[in-house]
């Protein structure tokens, strides 16, 4: 059994690249058996680090590992274990200078966001710690001869595949709480942002004090993720990314009968009232269209914005455009930071084009330099255009006027999408009664959809996820499992 006490404290520097070049985090930092990644800077297009890249037997140790490691975790109490959820949360607040340049760098993420993620990790990491010690089980009816009980137990190996846009957070939300209730962990990251969502935990965890073994960070492609649904050690995925993906990782891990966490894409829609504040509204719109370059799930693809207040809407969104500096985060202080690959700029570009080319009217941006996509409102969309059906995952404001609220539910539930909604309205009454129409996980009134945060439930419906959720009172239900056990004072005989 492996030997489940605390660590001593790791020595500063918190992150080293002599750590991670050219290995994975698995027992400790070793070599990979699928060569190496080249972890490039989107701002520059440069190299930043180099990686181990996991392949199929990189999983299939780290998971036999992980399985060994389990038990005496599990075994430990709760304080045990909270002990080391929450050393690890103050770890990324006294570390958070330092760690924020990572994200930023990795993920093009301006400076506000990347010390947003920061927060909200150690928050996530602090909810799961609470989490541990609470009650985990129910006394069921009994009888005077018997005491059942309903205990919930950790599930034994999880996974957790996360995305780029925001590495880290959406990495830690999920290992927080899955170690918090005595499962083990192997985590693979985005390879395009291995440090901030997976060695940057990692190292936190390990200055924290948690037992070798729990905690695997292997950066890979579709292989690695491919041999995580399909081995045996492990009985849980918790996916982040998109809706095709993740149809992938359900088939697969599905079929091996594993439990599956899936939290998809999104074509989120503001919609705008005509009787908003047309300032606020549109603060609102840039907002939800234009943080992080719009590369988030909960990005409002949808601005659905009533004939009264559209041409004041649209014309203070194009002002926002034209006035938002976008640049190199490293090199100075702008509000929009680099897409993360020529892929995507490509892809964010062509949807443009075609939108417009379908008959919308481009009123800003539309323009790039480099990986550096300028803030862009299009007007005049409607359904059949790229612009309005696909989730874009670039900084573009899509605005469909509409002019009655049935119509407007009607837009915003088209599609196959549900994750998020917002409404934006003078009055709460009207607001609610239209969010009651939405077919959404997330809805919000006088809110933009970029909402989230660690005592709410994420997820979504339709193709924006499978019904589970993450994050808050959903944490205990997502990461452990319902045993049923009766106690009896004395064996009795049975008739046979």
């Amino acid at each position: 059994m492996n030997d489940m006490s605390p660590r001593p404290p790791v020595a500063a520097p918190l992150l080293s690249a002599d750590n991670w070049n050219g290995r994975l985090f698995s027992d400790g930092w070793r070599s990979s058996q699928g060569g190496v990644i080249d972890v490039l800077e989107p701002a520059t297009e440069t190299v930043l680090t180099r990686v181990g890249r996991a392949d199929r037997s990189d999983v299939v140790r780290a998971a036999a590992s992980a399985k060994t490691a389990q038990p005496a975790w599990a075994a430990l109490t709760a304080d045990a274990r909270q002990k080391v959820l929450l050393r690890a949360a103050d770890l990324l607040e006294e570390h958070a200078a330092d760690l924020a340049p990572w994200i930023m760098r990795e993920s093009g993420s301006v400076a506000g966001k990347a010390a947003v993620e920061l927060e909200h990790a150690a928050g996530f990491v602090r909810q799961a710690g609470v989490m541990a010690t609470e009650a985990a089980g129910l006394v069921l009816p009994t009888s005077p001869d018997k005491t059942s009980i309903a205990r919930r137990v950790p599930l034994g190996v999880v996974a957790v595949i996360s995305p780029f846009n925001f590495p880290l957070v959406l990495s830690i939300r999920a290992v927080a709480p899955a170690l918090a209730v005595g499962n083990a962990v192997v985590l693979k990251p985005d390879p395009r942002t291995p440090i901030s969502g997976g060695f940057l935990i990692a190292r936190v965890f390990e200055a924290a004090g948690l037992p070798e073994g729990l905690l695997h960070v292997l950066p890979g492609d579709a292989e690695a993720g491919d041999a995580l649904c399909r081995d045996p050690n492990i009985a849980m995925i918790a996916f982040t990314g998109s809706t095709a993906a993740g149809r992938k990782v359900g088939e697969v891990a599905g079929g091996r009968l594993k439990k599956v966490a899936l939290e998809l894409g999104g074509k989120n829609p503001l919609i705008i009232l005509d009787d908003a504040d047309p300032d606020v509204a549109a603060s609102n719109a840039a907002w939800a269209a234009w943080l992080h370059q719009g590369q988030i799930c909960m990005t409002a693809g949808r601005l659905l914005v009533q004939r009264g207040i559209h041409d004041a809407v649209v014309e203070r969104l194009a002002v926002k455009a034209a006035h938002l500096p976008v640049g190199d985060p490293m090199r100075g202080d702008v509000a929009l930071g680099p897409l993360i690959s020529r892929s995507q700029l490509d892809r964010v570009h062509a949807i443009v084009a075609d939108t417009v080319a379908a008959g919308a009217q481009l009123i800003a941006g539309g323009t790039h330099d480099g990986l550096f996509y300028a803030p862009t409102v299009l007007a005049g969309v409607r359904p059949g255009m790229r612009a309005f059906e696909e989730e874009i995952f670039g900084p573009v404001a899509a605005i469909t006027v509409f002019d009655e609220l049935d119509e407007a539910a009607s837009l915003a539930n088209h599609g196959p999408y549900g994750l998020a909604a917002g409404i934006i309205t003078g009055s709460v009454g009207r607001g609610m009664g239209l969010g009651s129409a939405l077919e959404v996980g997330h809805l919000h009134i006088n809110e933009q959809t970029v909402e989230a945060g660690p005592h709410a439930p994420f997820g979504g419906m339709k193709a924006s996820g499978n019904g589970t959720r993450i994050s808050g009172p959903a944490n205990l239900d997502e990461f452990t499992t319902w045993r049923w056990e009766t106690v009896k004072a004395v064996a009795t005989p049975y008739p046979f």
